[in-house]
């Protein structure tokens, strides 16, 4: 019977779900909409729904050993979901201890950036290392810290918060209220922002000009500066010159091997990388140079949002944490 885990991951439009095994090979696959539901109740209802549909619709004997999560604002710790921005339900959430009451498995919820974190280490290209870090380059920023194999979660569970850090005092305004984050500047939002700032400031013709701010999106401006337009390109520039610096002074606080770079803006290849690697190495204290790689994720063109939150499961099993095989995981 083959051993599995089932992965979810919570976002502010949908939530994916699946059912992976420890190779990594999904064997299902779903979502439903998150932004639908304004009570987590009717929310928690319909995935249960949509995860036992799936798993019934399987035609090979498995048995489950545990779900993991991944969710805006997940605290590790206490299986909470806390002031998530982006997400209907506010103040803290007891998101586990409400959805063990449709499933009789281990569980384990983090944020999502750290189940980015533990997936590039269970299946993508973190396997052979214990010190790395995980940036991803989303509608936000976020990250995920591992030292010696296992996840910097702090002492309340929500370490990690590379996005929230401060590149400029009196920069621009961020969701969480203050100013100057580096989310603000490298993210999908921070590079809509830096676009309309630069086409403000230069006559350079282009066609970005034709775009309103909300029908622009960063997945266009990526298909103009793989094209070569010059807006978008110093759009990538400067968005890589800022990156750049924030993870040299990550890079000060924990020293790790690799630094992997996953979401929709790492889509642009060398035209983030390469500039991202000239900051990185011009600010970096010169005792880490040359021992840092910064490489794109090896789940690029995965469900990494599914795979990532499985990966919890095996991880913890791994590493004989909160999780135990249990002897009564559901078989289907």
């Amino acid at each position: 019977m083959r051993k599995t885990a089932i992965g979810i991951d919570i976002g502010g439009t949908f939530t994916k779900f699946g059912l992976s095994d420890e190779e990594g090979n999904l064997l299902m696959e779903g979502s439903i909409p998150t932004y639908t539901h304004m009570e987590l109740r009717p929310f928690l209802d319909a995935l249960s729904e949509a995860i036992n549909k799936s798993l019934d619709e399987l035609s090979e004997p498995i048995e489950i050993l545990g779900i993991g999560i991944g969710a805006p604002n997940g605290n590790y710790y206490r299986g909470t979901i806390e002031y998530a921005p982006n997400l209907n339900w506010k103040g803290i959430v007891p998101f586990i201890d409400m959805f063990k009451e449709y499933f009789n498995l281990p569980m384990i919820l983090t944020n999502d950036a750290n189940a980015a974190a533990i997936g590039e280490k269970v299946f993508g290209g973190a396997k052979g290392y214990n010190d790395f870090i995980v940036v991803t380059l989303g509608t936000g920023l976020g990250s995920g810290f591992v030292t010696r194999g296992k996840l910097i979660y702090g002492h309340d569970g929500l370490a990690g918060e590379l996005g929230h850090t401060n590149v400029y005092p009196d920069g621009r305004e961020c969701n969480c209220g203050k100013s100057g984050c580096l989310e603000t500047y490298a993210s999908a939002s921070g590079i809509k922002r830096t676009v309309f700032k630069l086409l403000a400031t230069n006559n350079v013709d282009t066609p970005l000009r034709s775009y309103t701010y909300e029908s622009l999106t960063a997945k266009r401006i990526t298909e103009m500066a793989l094209e070569g337009d010059p807006i978008a390109l110093e759009a990538y520039r400067y968005t890589s010159d800022i990156l750049g610096l924030k993870l040299a002074d990550a890079a000060a606080v924990t020293s790790p091997e690799a630094i992997f770079l996953f979401g929709g803006l790492a889509k642009a290849g060398d035209i983030l990388i390469e500039p991202t690697k000239k900051a990185f190495n011009q600010y970096l204290y010169p005792g880490y140079k040359g021992k840092i790689e910064i490489v794109l994720s090896e789940l690029m063109d995965k469900n990494a949002a599914v795979l990532g939150a499985s990966a919890l499961v095996w991880s913890e099993i791994a590493n004989s944490q909160t999780i135990q095989v249990p002897q009564q995981a559901r078989a289907i």
